[in-house]
């Protein structure tokens, strides 16, 4: 059967005018200046907005699951009613959004450096505001960002794209009409080491093709983090720059990802 509807035409375009490899808009914000979260980026992938917002390490509000030798990670993801054509609500025990919750928490775990806060936790809160596809990328990036902006070493950078294949041919970064016609996998990667912390399929891809659509998130997601690294080095060089400082201390310090782990 072939597909529903025409994901590229005979020009080689799809139906938002990017080539099979081009990227939507990639926009990064720090600017939460009305949050009282220790970390806050929001992220936006085309019409995806995306809001991460952090708060920790901090005593753990549940005694009964604090771990003695490391932090626990909260994460919970919240949809607006508005952020989409499916105006349904979506509650906390929202089968859907739980899932994506211990997604985003199983690429973390590795990444973040939880050994260093024994007896805390980490509570990470998403809010999705607009709805295009590429809902879990988005999730991912705005957290990595959210981290750093809480001064939480990791190991590294976590960057996630969505791929998918119409007919034999490979796409990046899709949008919702994409992926509700083709196989699609989300990817996130560690840049540094070229690691993949979690890989999430909810469509059938041939097997022939998975090898090529990892190889191409792997790249994709290199090119994310220049823009990620940019951004926080771009934020955390305005903020030394309002404190009339030479240097940076307390958060600043935290941010400057050449003094991180994150460091590349």
């Amino acid at each position: 059967m072939g597909s529903r509807v025409e994901i590229l035409n005979h020009g080689g375009y799809r139906s938002d005018g990017r080539r099979q490899y081009e990227l939507r808009n990639f926009d990064i914000d720090f600017s939460g200046s009305n949050s009282t979260a220790d970390g806050y980026c929001t992220v936006t992938h085309g019409l995806t907005t995306v809001i991460a917002f952090v708060f920790g390490p901090r005593e753990a509000s549940q005694r009964n699951l604090t771990m003695h030798d490391r932090a626990i990670i909260n994460v919970e993801v919240n949809v607006a009613p508005f952020s989409s054509n499916d105006r349904r609500r979506r509650g906390r025990g929202d089968r859907r959004l739980l899932e994506l919750a211990a997604s985003i928490k199983s690429t973390f775990e590795p990444v973040v450096q939880i050994h260093l806060y024994p007896r805390s936790e980490i509570d990470i809160f998403i809010q999705v505001m607009e709805q295009d596809g590429g809902f879990l990328q988005a999730a991912i990036n705005a957290t990595t960002l959210a981290l750093i902006n809480a001064g939480i070493p990791m190991i590294d950078y976590v960057a996630a794209v969505t791929c998918g294949v119409s007919s034999t041919k490979p796409l990046l970064d899709l949008t919702t009409l994409e992926e509700n016609d083709v196989p699609h996998v989300t990817v996130a990667v560690m840049p540094k080491t070229g690691k993949v912390t979690l890989v999430t399929m909810e469509t059938r891809l041939h097997v022939d093709r998975f090898d090529e659509i990892l190889n191409l998130a792997i790249s994709a997601s290199k090119t994310l983090h220049l823009h990620m690294r940019a951004a926080v080095r771009g934020y955390t060089t305005d903020l030394v720059r309002a404190m009339g400082s030479t240097g940076s201390t307390g958060k600043e310090a935290a941010m400057e990802d050449e003094n991180m782990d994150v460091a590349i």
